[in-house]
């Protein structure tokens, strides 16, 4: 295994990840505000899960989002 290809195989990915998961969550977020189901004091609750085919069990990471 070449572990600069691994390296940078698994940044790519992660900068995918990271864009792409902005956009749906800032959209998903500003939908939300719009429509009156959350007001802009809120604390929303997140959860990635990430699924690798080689491995026993999807990682699960949790965190906040803060809206002010």
């Amino acid at each position: 295994m070449d572990e600069d290809i691994l390296n940078m195989s698994v940044r790519k990915f992660l900068k995918k990840v990271g864009v792409t998961s902005q956009r749906e969550i800032e959209k998903v977020i500003k939908d939300a505000v719009t429509n009156g189901d959350i007001d802009q004091s809120s604390i929303c609750k997140v959860s990635m899960q990430l699924n690798i085919d080689v491995a026993d069990k999807p990682l699960i990471i949790d965190g906040e989002i803060h809206l002010s």
